[in-house]
């Protein structure tokens, strides 16, 4: 079958659940342009649920970007996301988390990891939802080709329910909060300071 994910794509893939009730990879693709401030959208159409959700993730980057990095501007950029449905599943509400970690890479210009998948969800308040379903879940990263996959601690619990073989084929990243995704996610320790001053 085709892989959704691939070394050479520098997108950031998401697994959710689609309206449709499937599991499947969405794919964000983003942009950063001089402007004021604006965040447009574009593939979710007029969902309610995934614009709120990306709404969420904006408006936590607006509150919280200094905790990431003091060179985040929220008021003299303009973002544009793209979201993809690569498996035709319908759109999510389950977006904030990827979408925080898309601004964030857009805006530093920071790849995240090769082959990497982003799972869980965060609040407007940045806590952290847990992985429903972790071993289909993880089944479903695996047929679309994902080595990687970001992790939110809260779902470590449920490691038990997941077959060992299918644990092993992947590179488990556990994140502690949104800021921490968003370091994971470049391959990064937040709390190495060697890295954090090229932010």
């Amino acid at each position: 079958m085709n892989k959704a994910i691939n070394d050479a794509v520098p997108f950031w893939p998401v697994f959710s659940r689609g309206k449709s009730g499937m599991l499947g990879i969405y794919r964000l693709e983003s942009q950063m342009l001089s402007g004021n401030g604006k965040f447009e959208r574009s593939g979710i159409c007029s969902d309610r649920d995934a614009r709120e959700t990306s709404n969420t993730a904006f408006s936590f980057l607006k509150a919280n970007s200094n905790r990431i990095s003091g060179s985040i501007s929220t008021t003299s950029k303009d973002y544009i996301i793209n979201y993809q449905d690569l498996q035709g599943i319908g759109t999510t509400g389950t977006l904030a988390l990827s979408t925080l970690i898309a601004l964030c890479s857009i805006s530093l210009g920071k790849p995240t990891l090769s082959s990497l998948v982003v799972m869980g969800e965060i609040s407007i308040s940045g806590t952290l939802m847990k992985v429903e379903e972790l071993a289909n879940c993880l089944q479903v990263c695996l047929d679309s080709g994902a080595k990687k996959v970001l992790i939110p601690a809260t779902s470590m619990v449920d490691f038990a329910t997941v077959p060992v073989e299918l644990m092993s084929a992947f590179q488990l990243i556990s994140y502690q909060s949104a800021e921490d995704a968003v370091y994971k996610a470049w391959g990064w320790n937040r709390n190495d300071k060697s890295k954090r001053h090229c932010l």
